[in-house]
């Protein structure tokens, strides 16, 4: 059934009808009133009569559109037309524009881009174009935004699991092919509101994401790496481990940023593909204190650097240290070495949660540390892995009562106010 509707835009009046399982959307030169509605209902009744009949000729009514040159005249069609001629001149009394119909993908993907692309990260708005260059744009480039289907995405989808990874012998993955398609998703939502159509991408979930398997290092294991670390990167494992920094915070902190008289490292950027940005979100910006071994850490590695370059750990050259090139050519050799399972680098930072819990530091003043706005995720991630690391599992707690219930000679000490509620009770029950 179709229906009329409104650009918001223009307060023009829009034929929103279906042709051979396909949604058309044709706009008119009328405005929205009570008058040019009845006049553009008897129009859709009459298209959607012939539609019916199979005598529809898309042509005849949208001359102009970009969906006329889809649709072959159906041979009845062929015949009603010569006969129809008045029905033609009704049909055309209601002017359709040229672009009547919704912008291309493209057009409308290059717009939304430059919208919103300041609003983002220079690796995200990199991100996001590459996105739309190489799979988006190839893919749904020629087609009305209005007309892209829920079948069609899913279509897609299907379409990616198939495609192998670069330098893999397996599909993508599931983390990527979502990655792909949320510009897609935030594209056909937008257009969808600018141009009064139902978004294709209601109910389309987002593949299934394995959760990421947190492997922090044991405080022996720690002390291993550090034993055995090649000298020029003690000094940065020992900052990775104790103060939780993620990969692009500790390869884009500067000297600027460390304060040795308060004892604070200030976390204000990241480095990420080469380039210094501004941190993961607000909330990333913090102060990181500095236990003693940080501070004699920074203090070394001072003599190193600090005249050498802004950064504090940095290549020869110093630049700001890669990313790759210090896990592959360092972090992980020095695993086989240990004989150790491999595991990425970001574990450092899980570490330093899980040490900081094991040593009863204040799960808020934890959630600081690491740039955390609340402790749910610290709790969330982190919890179950404080009675491997200190054996506080409950036990402490059960020699606690035992010694104190065991034993006649000792009394539990209630709070004042529950010795007080205590008495009310006994007085209540004897009243």
């Amino acid at each position: 059934m179709g229906s009329i509707q409104t650009r918001k835009e223009n307060n023009r009046l829009i034929l929103d009808f279906y042709y051979r399982s396909i949604r058309c959307r044709e706009q008119t030169a009328l405005p929205d009133t009570p008058a040019n509605r009845k006049k553009v209902q008897k129009l859709l009744d009459r298209i959607e009569g012939e539609i019916s009949l199979g005598t529809f000729d898309y042509q005849r009514y949208f001359p102009s559109s970009r969906n006329a040159g889809k649709f072959k005249l159906s041979p009845m069609a062929s015949a009603v037309q010569a006969l129809d001629a008045a029905v033609t001149g009704n049909a055309q009394t209601v002017h359709v524009q040229g672009n009547a119909n919704t912008p291309l993908f493209k057009e409308f993907a290059d717009t939304w881009f430059n919208e919103k692309s300041v609003e983002w990260r220079e690796s995200y708005r990199k991100g996001v174009r590459a996105n739309l260059d190489k799979a988006l744009i190839p893919r749904f480039g020629e087609m009305a935004v209005g007309q892209i289907a829920k079948a069609d995405i899913l279509a897609f989808r299907a379409e990616l699991a198939k495609v192998q990874a670069r330098g893999k012998q397996t599909a993508l993955s599931n983390p990527r092919i979502n990655k792909l398609l949320n510009p897609l998703r935030m594209i056909l939502n937008e257009a969808a509101d600018r141009f009064n159509f139902r978004t294709p991408y209601q109910n389309i979930k987002q593949l299934k994401v394995k959760k990421s398997d947190v492997q922090p290092f044991s405080l022996d294991e720690v002390q291993k790496i550090l034993a055995v670390a090649r000298k020029d990167f003690r000094n940065y494992f020992i900052t990775r481990f104790f103060t939780g920094m993620r990969t692009g915070e500790i390869h884009g902190l500067k000297w600027k940023h460390v304060d040795f008289e308060r004892r604070l490292i200030l976390v204000r950027e990241t480095v990420i593909e080469g380039r210094t940005e501004y941190t993961k979100n607000d909330g990333s910006q913090r102060d990181i204190q500095m236990s003693q071994i940080v501070f004699d850490a920074l203090m070394e590695q001072g003599k190193a650097t600090r005249k050498l370059s802004e950064y504090v750990f940095c290549t020869r050259t110093g630049a700001a240290l890669d990313h790759k090139n210090v896990t592959n050519r360092v972090w992980h050799p020095l695993l086989r070495h240990l004989g150790l399972a491999p595991r990425r680098p970001y574990q450092c930072r899980h570490t330093a949660a899980t040490l900081w819990l094991a040593s009863g530091e204040s799960p808020q003043w934890i959630a600081a540390q690491l740039g955390h706005t609340t402790t749910e995720m610290l709790f969330r991630v982190y919890a179950r892995y404080v009675p491997n690391l200190t054996r506080r599992d409950g036990s402490a707690f059960e020699r606690l009562i035992t010694g104190v219930m065991g034993s006649g000679e000792r009394q539990l000490h209630l709070p004042e106010a529950a010795n007080e509620a205590a008495v009310a009770q006994k007085e209540v029950q004897h009243g």
